[in-house]
């Protein structure tokens, strides 16, 4: 068994950190929490479809065939603004490197000096002017960056958002620089929609009263009951918040900013970014660039992962797969070959190098030949006694 090192290309989006959810190779990004976004869906398409049911072919004919028709395209306004409201990157930023979050650490370390234990630390901050109105940049712990002007953290999706107004879980997904203003489109849209519904559904229903009745129309008729009631509890809060909104815009504010009360005028600190015209607001606001997106979804990345590989071999063949996985672990510079075995098969390309191998380097036993034992060398002395000794017997 041996691990193995595979590099392969991945998107960005699938390592991207937050709360976000991603769909069709990251084309689509959207928070977590889409329970409500469905209801909202829900909602829309099924009031519609009750319209288009029972009011649309009563309504084309007694009074303009006009009224299907404007219904149509002001519901598929509707519901193309609600889809690239929440299929859309609100304007995330990325977060900091560990590289550039070292470095922004070592900046601050070095701006605010050594802190006396048991003190607290200055808040991170930094000054910028903007239109001559000193504007604080507050630092994101989570994300590891001071944050741009107007842009804040949102809790659910856990990212920093660039002009962030609010997260909005009824079309699942925060709202920001690169989306409000199809946001906003989608709940004048829809209020447009609810008071046109809300609107015929009560001339159908005075219409058919008039020739049958009000107690056979409700009973030819129930999906009007329906339509009424929901129409009708629906309209006071998208109306509510599509003027909300519009006040908003008039005064280039957001709904965080609002709420914070950051330009309320009580430290004599203005709205830098007003330009004191309702006009130009809602310009800048409605009709300004489109924002590319910043952190580059569909780009490619390598990843590097390690994966065990094993490899199964009959017995016979042990020795030579051994051999094998040590003749491929040497380094290249090494030339080593192991002796072959009886039921081996080798190719031909190597028979030539392993018997270049064999007369190159010899066995142990033929490098180092047995030395024949020779007799012990006989002393001077020795040889003296040995001679008194023979003339002794002779």
């Amino acid at each position: 068994m041996s691990a193995v090192m595979i590099t392969r290309k991945v998107r960005k989006w699938e390592k991207l950190p937050g709360k976000n959810t991603f769909c069709c190779d990251g084309r689509v990004m959207m928070a977590r929490q889409k329970g409500v976004f469905y209801l909202t869906l829900f909602l829309i398409v099924g009031t519609c479809s009750l319209f288009f049911a029972f009011e649309c072919p009563y309504l084309a004919v007694h009074l303009s065939p006009t009224i299907p028709v404007f219904a149509v395209l002001l519901f598929l306004f509707v519901i193309a603004m609600l889809l690239r409201t929440s299929f859309s990157d609100p304007g995330v930023l990325p977060r900091a490197l560990p590289e550039e979050a070292s470095f922004i650490e070592m900046e601050i370390e070095a701006a605010n000096g050594n802190v006396p234990a048991g003190q607290r630390p200055p808040p991170r901050i930094r000054n910028v002017q903007i239109n001559n109105q000193i504007v604080k940049l507050k630092y994101c712990y989570t994300c590891k960056i001071f944050r741009p002007p107007r842009a804040s953290h949102c809790s659910i999706c856990d990212n920093c958002v660039d002009r962030f107004d609010h997260h909005c879980p009824w079309v699942g997904n925060c709202v920001g620089k690169r989306n409000y203003r199809y946001f906003y489109l989608f709940t004048m849209s829809l209020s447009l929609l609810t008071i046109y519904i809300f609107t015929f559904d009560i001339v159908h229903v005075v219409m058919r009263s008039v020739d049958n009745g009000f107690l056979n129309t409700l009973k030819e008729t129930p999906g009007s009951v329906l339509e009424v009631l929901v129409c009708f509890f629906t309209l006071w809060s998208v109306v509510g918040l599509t003027g909300f909104h519009t006040y908003l815009i008039s005064l280039n504010q957001t709904t965080n900013e609002d709420i914070k009360g950051s330009w309320s005028g009580k430290n004599r600190v203005q709205n830098p970014y007003s330009h004191k015209n309702i006009l130009k607001n809602c310009c800048e606001v409605l009709c300004g660039p489109a924002y590319p997106s910043v952190l580059d979804r569909r780009g490619l990345m390598q990843e590097d992962s390690s994966a065990s590989a094993t490899s199964a071999a009959p017995p016979g063949s042990s020795m030579s797969s051994s051999n094998s996985m040590s003749s491929s672990t040497a380094p290249p510079t090494m030339k080593t070959t192991a002796p072959l075995i009886p039921n081996e098969h080798t190719p031909e390309d190597v028979k030539p190098s392993l018997g270049a191998s064999e007369q190159k380097s010899p066995s142990p036993k033929e490098q180092r030949p047995p030395t024949p034992k020779l007799p012990p060398l006989a002393s001077p002395e020795t040889d003296a006694e040995a001679s008194i000794t023979k003339d002794k017997t002779h």
